[in-house]
């Protein structure tokens, strides 16, 4: 066994890697950028090493920096993680060419399962089925749209050299296949700096399925059962369980060694996932998508029916052990349900919910805990959730004696999570695990795409408004101990004996400001939201970032934290309830009056929808625009936005340039409506921002 493992990677991936190694009594290694100099994985680590600033480039993508970082602390292994470097075979061999070793597999095994069309040609050549499409690599576009027609639409157009879905087009219109293909190449190319395509067959709401292997150096390949991992938003994995409630044990055992056969074919070493697609009718129909030549995103599911911690027997094996185990010993027991929490607000948009990313400061954080739940994280309160890295903040899994009792312990887990100061998608992931069909179990990557408006509340709940608005009230109460002065008391006392009405303006994020009135204090307070009745309410107790709100004779738990103005927004008030949680920011009527539109955010007030960097701007003040013309580009999370003007008019303010980071509905830019050479007003267009992710899966 090693002494010193250096841990190339960060957030929650590098947490749990070192607690493993600290189990093992082997000293760990924390690298970090500038960005995560204070981060969970740099204090729990026994040493840490800066790398570089933040940008992954210059960070944990240097490979030079790492190595460096390596040599100096003795380390004489190095885990990847995954992501970043995890399944890049020019570090492998960097890290071995440096004499240490590589927690993986061998650089040979991720060259040629990172190659999505040699990857199908060897495994199909090992007896695995695979998906029907085009063979041959460096395909022409002529040659793809024949390979194409001869499958059939509709077909699906992958990037030979990566994942996570970027790149990936379903085609159904077979007219359209040329415009298809340059539109992959496009991405691919940008993405992967390849822009190789493959053809495949599409299949039908498909779950995707996969297996866990793990290799040993002495020719031993065992398969540790399945995984499911249908549910899943724009191809990327949301919610992922073991073992799957679809197959049978003939198939299981069947895809098993369908897997194994895979993992020899390749010389595979270490823990590796092969993923399958299955025909939603038909779980005995399978084929083979691709080898994932690192440790999943989703493994806890495994370890916890399987009892194996995966990381270990990466140690393990790259230490020369052979595995303990033959085929007929490693068994499944019971039932283990994973939700993956990442950074993001989610905004209803029609028929459709547009899902952005997040950022700020974890201003409170409460993490579940109880029988048969885990939770790898990399959060702390005091984290700063930046824009720069992948938006997957922490991972809550579930386990229990079968699949119902799984299922709702997960979701009593996400009811007891808390994270405030940046959004998050726990309320989604909660409201999703209650869904019918994934009650039942009857899942297709589709499902979450279909339905995702259904499981997005349209409008912030009355009773999250009245808690911001009595806290708020709350403030106002003079503090200090001797005389108070009457008039200081917001009683909101007249002389004639009644009481007036004090007005809070508050404002969610993409939403119309609403005026909450509080009348009184203590027991005879009321509330009245916009136009509404008058609505007896108090709140009765406050410690420790939780209030309850009694509320139509309900009472409702609340977490609460305030967080002050910033370059950009307005102070804001962060509330939390059943993992759902809400900003509500201070809401100045008349300044929002001033600058055009009720809301501040009015017919021609451009926002950014979400925190990140501009990019690009496409406009200045005194431009003429045309309704959609493209003004401004923020990125976040490896995801671009663009913001186009909303109607034809002029631009009056730009308040952005190239590399400015802007909050979530800060002003971007004004544009007037009124047409300078008639005054009539234009037009308008749809406002909605257009974007493109550029996101891995994974970290």
């Amino acid at each position: 066994m090693f002494d010193t493992v250096l841990v190339a990677n960060r957030g929650e991936i590098a947490v749990r890697v070192i607690r493993t190694l600290r189990a093992l009594g082997v000293r760990s290694v924390a690298v970090y950028s500038d960005a995560d100099a204070d981060a969970r994985h740099v204090r729990e680590a026994d040493t840490a090493v800066r790398i570089g600033p933040a940008p992954a480039v210059e960070s944990y993508l240097s490979i030079p920096n790492l190595l460096a970082a390596a040599e100096r602390t003795g380390a004489q292994a190095v885990h990847p993680g995954y992501g970043f470097l995890a399944e890049n075979a020019a570090f492998a061999r960097a890290v071995t060419d440096a004499g240490m070793v590589f927690l993986g597999p061998p650089a040979e095994a991720i060259e040629l399962m990172g190659d999505k069309i040699r990857a199908k040609e060897t495994v199909r050549a090992a007896g695995v089925p695979v998906v029907p499409g085009s063979s041959g690599s460096g395909l022409s576009d002529d040659a793809l749209v024949a390979a194409a027609r001869e499958v059939g639409v509709p077909v699906l157009l992958k990037p030979s050299a990566g994942g996570g879905g970027k790149g990936m087009r379903l085609v159904r219109d077979e007219s359209l296949l040329a415009e298809e293909i340059a539109a992959a190449r496009r991405e691919a190319r940008s993405s992967f700096g390849d822009d190789t395509l493959l053809v495949e067959r599409w299949i039908d709401r498909p779950r995707h399925i996969e297996i866990q292997v793990l290799a040993d150096g002495h020719g031993n390949v065992l398969h540790l059962g399945e995984r499911e991992c249908s549910l899943q938003r724009r191809h990327q994995k949301i919610i992922e369980e073991a073992p799957s409630p679809f197959l049978d044990e003939a198939t299981r055992a069947a895809m098993g060694a369908a897997a194994v056969e895979a993992a020899r074919s390749c010389g595979y070493r270490g823990a590796g996932t092969v993923e399958f697609i299955v025909p939603g009718g038909d779980a005995s129909s399978y084929f083979f998508m691709e080898m994932n030549t690192r440790l999943q995103v989703e493994h806890p599911v495994t370890e916890l029916v399987c009892g194996v911690d995966l990381v270990e027997w990466q140690l393990r094996v790259a230490a020369g052990e052979r595995l303990p185990w033959r085929q007929e010993e490693i068994t499944l027991t019971g039932h283990a349900v994973e939700a993956r929490i990442c950074a993001e607000t989610a905004r209803p948009a029609g028929d459709r919910v547009d899902f952005l990313p997040s950022a700020g400061p974890v201003l409170l954080l409460r993490e579940p805990t109880g029988a048969g739940v885990r939770v790898d994280s990399g959060l702390r309160e005091g984290t700063d959730v930046g824009t720069t890295y992948d938006p997957m903040l922490a991972k809550v899994i579930a386990y229990g004696p079968d699949r119902a009792a799984a299922l709702r312990r997960l979701r009593a887990a996400l009811a007891g999570t808390t994270v405030l100061g940046v959004d998050t998608n726990t309320g989604f992931l909660r409201a999703l695990l209650s869904h019918p069909d994934v009650v039942r179990g009857e899942l297709d990557t589709g499902l979450v795409d279909r339905d995702a408006a259904s499981l997005v509340p349209a409008e912030v709940p009355e009773e999250v408004y009245a808690a911001a608005a009595l806290l708020r009230h709350a403030a106002l109460e003079p503090t200090g101990g001797g005389w108070t002065d009457p008039f200081s008391v917001p009683s909101g006392w007249r002389l004639d004996g009644t009481s007036a009405w004090t007005p809070h303006h508050l404002k969610a994020p993409g939403r119309d400001p609403v005026t909450v009135a509080v009348r009184g204090r203590g027991a005879d307070t009321q509330v009245r939201i916009g136009d509404g009745e008058p609505v007896p309410a108090r709140l009765l107790g406050d410690g420790d970032g939780l209030v309850r709100l009694e509320w139509h004779g309900t009472t409702l738990a609340f977490d609460h934290a305030a967080e002050p103005a910033a370059a950009g927004r307005p102070a804001a008030l962060w509330l939390g309830r059943e993992g759902a949680n809400w900003t509500l920011h201070d809401h100045d009527p008349v300044a929002a009056a001033l600058r055009g539109g009720a809301g501040g955010h009015g017919a021609d007030t451009l926002t950014a929808p979400m925190p990140g960097t501009v990019t690009v701007v496409k406009a200045a003040v005194g431009d003429t625009v045309s309704a959609g013309q493209p003004l401004v580009i923020v990125e976040a999370m490896k995801m671009e936005h663009v913001i186009s003007a909303p109607h034809a008019g002029t631009v009056t303010e730009l308040d952005v340039r190239p590399g400015s980071t802007v909050a979530m509905d800060q002003l971007l830019a004004v544009v007037d409506p009124h047409d300078p050479g008639t005054g009539d007003a234009a037009d308008t267009a749809d406002t909605g921002a257009d974007t493109a992710d550029a996101g891995e899966e994974t970290p």
